[in-house]
């Protein structure tokens, strides 16, 4: 008997503590979430990011396919003319398209490398931005919590449009000072 009243007084407990979770949900505590993707993909920022890093990798890209097209004129001339020249212009030019294919892959590998370090800084630094952007919106906004990565949400606790309008005022702002 004493166990049956422990566990009805268990469960009315339990019961209440849940009531009070409801109300206190439903008592104004905000919750929004963030399709992180989404800003990564559409802020204004990350797009600058990346056109920045395409200008400044633009001149090492035409030095690359400057090398491409030096070694591809090359090998057509020793496929070409190869079985009518002499021996030492041939192992000239063999040495040659060696020598140039070790300098293309290394400048390749060079290339492929250093855009790879600067655009995760850049990333990393786009990141932070977002970042302070949602903490911002959502302590302006008065939400309680704000997620990310949720498998399903409904569209009434989407914040994603009102953090990229933030983003978008500020880099407005930004470009304008500068």
């Amino acid at each position: 008997m004493t166990s049956r009243i422990s566990a009805w007084t268990g469960l009315a407990a339990l019961f209440a503590m849940l009531t009070g979770v409801a109300h206190a949900q439903s008592d104004g505590i905000r919750i929004g979430v963030v399709n992180v993707p989404r800003l990564l993909e559409q802020a204004p920022q990350a797009q600058g990011a990346m056109a920045q890093l395409q200008e400044e990798f633009a001149p090492r890209q035409r030095e690359i396919v400057a090398l491409q097209r030096s070694l591809q004129e090359k090998q057509q001339t020793y496929d070409r003319d190869g079985p009518v020249m002499g021996e030492v212009e041939r192992l000239s030019l063999e040495r040659e398209i060696r020598d140039d294919q070790r300098d293309l892959e290394r400048e390749q590998n060079d290339y492929l490398e250093d855009l790879n370090i600067r655009r995760n800084e850049e990333l990393g630094q786009l990141q932070r931005d977002l970042l302070q952007q949602v903490q911002a919106h959502a302590r302006d906004s008065g939400y309680d919590l704000v997620v990310a990565d949720v498998l399903y949400y409904s569209t009434a606790i989407d914040i994603t449009e009102d953090v990229l309008r933030g983003l978008q005022q500020s880099f407005s702002e930004t470009q304008t000072a500068q």
